[in-house]
C-alpha cells in the first residue's frame, strides 16, 4: 500500500510539473503568436547569433587576417562571400565582425539607458535645482549635432581605439534621449498613490525610487534599452564608414569603410559590399521588430493579457 501511494504521489508530481511547464511554454507561444513582431524580432536576431556562433566553430575563422587568401575571389564553394582586395575571406569577417558590431551596439545603449535612468529618476523625484540642471544640460546638448561630438571624440582616441573603446565613444551621447524620456515616465508616477504612502511610511528617496518606481517602469525601460542599442549600431557604423573605428577590427561598419576606400562598387566587386549590408538590413529589422513587440508590454494601452 506504501508502495502504491508513493507511486500515486510521484506521478501526480510530474504531472503538476508537466502542467506548470506546459503552462508556461503554451503561454509564451500563444503571446508570441498573438505578437507577431516580437517573434520576428527574435528571430532574426538569434539567427545572426547562431550565423555567428555556429559559423566560428565549422569555419576557419583566421581568414579575416589580411593576406590571408588570394585576393578578389568572387564567391565560390571555397569562399561563400568571395575575397575582398585586402586577401581576406568576406565570410569570416562576417562571422566575427556581427558580433563585435552588436557588443558596440549593447556596451552603448546598456550604459546610456543606465546613466539616463539614474538621472531620470533623480530629477523626476527630487525636482526643485537638480530636475534644472539635469534638464538644462539634457536640452543643451540634444540641440549640439551628435555626429559633430562623436566624430571629435573618435579623432581624440583614433590612435589606440578599440571595439570597447568604440563602445564608450558612443556612449559618451547615448544618454540623453533615454534621460528625457524616461524623466517624462517618472514624473507621471511621483504623483501616484503608492508613491505618497511610500513617503508617509517615512521611506527614503532611493528606497522609493528603486522598490516603487523603477519596477514599474522595466517594461518601458526595455523597449528604451533596444531603441538605444539601434542608435549606437548606427552611430558606431556611421563613425566606422568615415575611417574612425578600430582599424584592426573586422566589424561591419570597417568592413563598409574599406568597400569605399578600395572603391569596390566602381571596380564591380559586388560581392564585397552585399554582404556588410545585408547583415545591417537583418540587425535592424531585428531590432525594429523587436522594439515594436516590446512596446506592446510597455505601453498599457496596447497591452493584451496571455
Amino acid at each position: 500500500m506504501a508502495t502504491a501511494s508513493g507511486q500515486v504521489q510521484s506521478v501526480s508530481v510530474i504531472a503538476v510539473r508537466r502542467d506548470v511547464t506546459g503552462g508556461w511554454v503554451g503561454g509564451v507561444r500563444r503571446y508570441l503568436r498573438r505578437n507577431p513582431a516580437l517573434a520576428v524580432g527574435i528571430g532574426l536576431l538569434v539567427g545572426l547569433l547562431l550565423f555567428s556562433g555556429i559559423g566560428s566553430l565549422v569555419y576557419d575563422t583566421n581568414r579575416y587576417r589580411p593576406l590571408s587568401v588570394m585576393p578578389s575571389l568572387a564567391p565560390s564553394l571555397q569562399y561563400p562571400f568571395g575575397t575582398d582586395m585586402q586577401g581576406r575571406d568576406l565570410f569570416a569577417v562576417m562571422i566575427l565582425g556581427t558580433p563585435l558590431t552588436l557588443r558596440i551596439g549593447l556596451i552603448a545603449g546598456i550604459l546610456g539607458v543606465t546613466v539616463g535612468t539614474v538621472l531620470a529618476f533623480v530629477a523626476a523625484y527630487y525636482g526643485g535645482a537638480i530636475d534644472a540642471i539635469i534638464r538644462t544640460v539634457v536640452d543643451v546638448l540634444l540641440t549640439v549635432p551628435g555626429l559633430m561630438l562623436l566624430v571629435i571624440l573618435a579623432v581624440m582616441v583614433r590612435n589606440s581605439l578599440t571595439v570597447d573603446q568604440m563602445a564608450l565613444v558612443v556612449a559618451s551621447l547615448a544618454w540623453l534621449w533615454p534621460t528625457r524620456t524616461i524623466r517624462a515616465q517618472a514624473l507621471t508616477l511621483r504623483e501616484r498613490a503608492y508613491v505618497q504612502m511610500a513617503r508617509l511610511s517615512g521611506a527614503s528617496g532611493p528606497e522609493i525610487i528603486f522598490q516603487e518606481m523603477l519596477p514599474n517602469l522595466l517594461p518601458y525601460i526595455g523597449a528604451s534599452l533596444v531603441g538605444s542599442t539601434a542608435a549606437a549600431v548606427l552611430a558606431s557604423i556611421g563613425l566606422e564608414a568615415l575611417g574612425l573605428g578600430p582599424m584592426e577590427s573586422p566589424t561591419i561598419g570597417m568592413t563598409i569603410y574599406w568597400v569605399i576606400y578600395h572603391s569596390a562598387l566602381l571596380q564591380g566587386m559586388w560581392w564585397w559590399f552585399v554582404p556588410p549590408i545585408v547583415i545591417i538590413v537583418i540587425l535592424f529589422l531585428g531590432l525594429f521588430c523587436l522594439s515594436s513587440g516590446l512596446d506592446e508590454v510597455a505601453n498599457p494601452r496596447l497591452r493584451q493579457e496571455v
